[in-house]
């Protein structure tokens, strides 16, 4: 099978964030068996998902890591001018949900194996693909828990999100959570024997308008846009019509932190205006969603150099969306992003990635696999 006859494989395999994934992990682990790589399914606490690690060369000596996800976000929107769960070419494009996010990672990856299974590896090649990416870096840290029975310690994790096979040292941490606030309905006329739930929100919502605007003061890491940390209030619902006193409202919120700041810090000042209005007599629910540390790769790292000779460009500082690398970093592993495809056509219709972008991705894995050899 090449590249292009994997990536159908893959994105026919509907593996939505938050679903079962025992599809696509048992057809990539029975893929991987028939290329000679040790495979380990490793179940999360769900109970119906799993992440998966593979190895091919000598699991005790240290060696890197292909870091990729096996989920996908949702794929309802109806734009979309085919299946997306069914592969489309046309011409340099190939369509469907996954193939820059990042499937087309995962099948550049896996097309390589036949080739370095006939190398003798004096340092090892692994694969470490997770579940649930998409909905908070759920999976992963799982896999990471279990790496040091699994292998020797990596010398780093090279991230395949989609970077245009361009490598990237660093990116902000992020922290998400969700506020519910529960009041007592009543008829609209006599707001003084309900408790409104919106008006008891404009308390946490406020905090977060100003939070947002003090982050805008620093600290600072010109290496980012905005170099500040951010904080912003994303979804806000409530009431059911004018006439009734709103008896339940929510807000989302998330925050996008600096290296060297804790993400879940910036929404804390947030979370005490929120649990103070039970003195009210409100019921508050504080639901964390997501959160992941930043990446912070020193330009100087070994690491960064050889991801440069590979590529042939020298890593870009950041970029602003996040990944599992920041994980994988704070495991105390030396972690890069590098991968096929392009951020800006993930998550909407008509998703696709370009058939030289794949082809590149397998250079740049083979290379490493070069160097890797005896």
């Amino acid at each position: 099978m090449d590249v292009f006859d994997i990536l159908d494989r893959l994105v026919a395999f509907p593996s939505v964030a938050g679903k079962p994934n025992g599809d696509i992990a048992s057809w990539i682990e029975a893929y991987l068996a028939e290329q000679g790589a040790k495979v380990t399914l490793l179940p999360g606490p769900e109970g119906d998902r799993s992440n998966l690690f593979a190895t091919i060369g000598p699991a005790d000596v240290p060696g890197y890591i292909l870091s990729g996800h096996m989920d996908v976000v949702p794929a309802g929107e109806p734009q979309w001018s085919s299946p997306p769960f069914a592969l489309r070419r046309d011409g340099e494009r190939l369509y469907g949900r996954g193939t820059t996010d990042m499937k087309g990672f995962l099948a550049a990856a896996l097309a390589t194996m036949p080739a370095l299974a006939r190398l003798r590896l004096a340092r090892p090649i692994h694969l470490a693909f997770s579940y649930d990416e998409e909905i908070g870096c759920r999976g992963v840290p799982h896999l990471i828990a279990r790496l040091p029975e699994l292998c020797a310690k990596p010398l780093g994790v090279i991230v395949g999100e989609p970077s245009g096979m361009r490598a990237v040292r660093g990116h902000k941490g992020k922290a998400a959570a969700l506020i519910t606030i529960k009041g007592r309905s009543g008829h609209s006329s006599r707001p003084d024997l309900g408790l409104n739930a919106i008006h008891a929100m404009s308390e946490a919502l406020s905090a977060a308008v100003s939070e947002a605007e003090r982050l805008t003061h620093g600290p600072f890491d010109p290496t980012f846009e905005p170099a500040y940390s951010s904080l912003q209030a994303g979804v806000i619902a409530g009431g059911h019509q004018v006439n009734i006193i709103p008896d339940s409202s929510t807000l989302d919120l998330e925050a996008r932190a600096i290296p060297g700041v804790d993400p879940a810090s910036l929404l804390a000042p947030v979370k005490a205006r929120a649990e103070a209005l039970a003195a009210k007599g409100y019921l508050v629910e504080w639901t964390p969603m997501s959160a992941y540390p930043a990446l912070s790769l020193p330009q100087d790292a070994a690491l960064a150099a050889l991801l440069g000779d590979l590529t042939g460009e020298a890593p870009l500082a950041a970029v602003s969306y996040g990944t599992e690398a920041g994980l994988y970093q704070a495991a105390g592993l030396d972690a890069i992003i590098c991968g096929p495809g392009d951020i800006g056509r993930a998550h909407k219709p008509d998703e696709y990635i370009l058939a030289s972008e794949l082809t590149a991705c397998q250079r740049m894995i083979e290379a490493l696999a070069a160097r890797c050899a005896a």
